[in-house]
């Protein structure tokens, strides 16, 4: 992969398996939308950027060569070989299928409490209800950074009542926000140290939170802190599993994280063979 920064732009040439549809809308992240260019824009990290396809080239729009390096670099996971991954999932009709037609999807690694707070908002819920849960959130409780707003520290939500969530419309999510807010605040829920802990704990330590069960536990391992063997289960995702009854090929199980977002990619745009199954 070969970098080149121009006019407060990345352009990165030979990203292989980097497709900025994609990876902005397979159900991983919840503030970036696609402009009438084709570009997808948000926020992320407090940084507003613009990511779109030229040609082979990915450019970002709004990156400065030090925010490449400190946070684009690990936000794209551009230090993980996709291709040698998919190359993995080689054997598996299913997983091939998937990952041809999702040839693209990067699993983002973002910010901890953001995605935190984004996945308990996601539960029961359907992603455009979620990102205008998010939107809300952010343009009542967050800083204006110029085209956008930045997403609001839990410290700036825990000192918050139940009442200033009204706004949201986000109904019975409103006090688990709150509570993850608090604990997170309080350090009684400590997402750095998360970080040092084995899945299993991790989970264990998300779990402390009212709301917060295995499959948003898991989201938040695999999207916050790229955790490779987390898998979330949700309803496609349960549906695709009755097709692997002894579990997932062993080739694939180091990498399962990843292999989730691309059946769950796949199996979400293939409503005609989840009703089959």
């Amino acid at each position: 992969m070969r970098t080149e920064f121009k006019d407060n732009k990345v352009i990165i040439y030979d990203a292989r398996c980097t497709d900025a549809s994609l990876i902005f809308d397979c159900g991983q992240a919840f503030r970036f939308d696609k402009d009438d260019d084709g570009a997808w824009c948000g926020t992320a990290f407090g940084k507003y950027i613009r990511v779109y396809q030229d040609g082979e080239k990915t450019v970002i729009d709004g990156a400065a060569k030090e925010d490449f390096e400190s946070i684009w670099f690990d936000y794209f996971d551009f230090g993980r070989d996709y291709d040698k991954i998919l190359t993995s999932f080689k054997g598996d009709s299913l997983l091939e299928k998937a990952a041809a037609e999702n040839y693209g999807i990067r699993v983002l690694k973002q910010e901890k409490w953001e995605t935190l707070c984004s996945f308990i908002i996601s539960q029961n819920n359907n992603i455009p209800r979620i990102k205008g849960i998010i939107k809300r959130l952010c343009e009542n409780f967050g800083d204006k950074t110029g085209e956008d707003y930045t997403f609001p520290s839990a410290e700036v939500i825990a000192a918050l009542e139940a009442e200033d969530l009204a706004p949201l419309r986000a109904g019975f999510r409103n006090k688990y926000i709150l509570d993850a807010a608090k604990k997170v605040a309080s350090g009684e829920v400590d997402l750095e140290k998360i970080e040092s802990l084995s899945t299993e704990d991790a989970e264990k330590e998300l779990m402390k939170i009212k709301g917060v069960g295995t499959k948003v536990a898991q989201c938040v391992l695999l999207f916050a802190y790229g955790r490779e063997d987390a898998f979330p289960i949700d309803v496609w995702v349960k549906r695709v599993m009755t097709l692997y009854p002894d579990g997932l090929p062993e080739n694939v199980l180091k990498n399962r994280g990843i292999a989730q977002q691309y059946l769950f990619h796949y199996i979400r745009n293939h409503p005609e063979i989840a009703e089959n199954i």
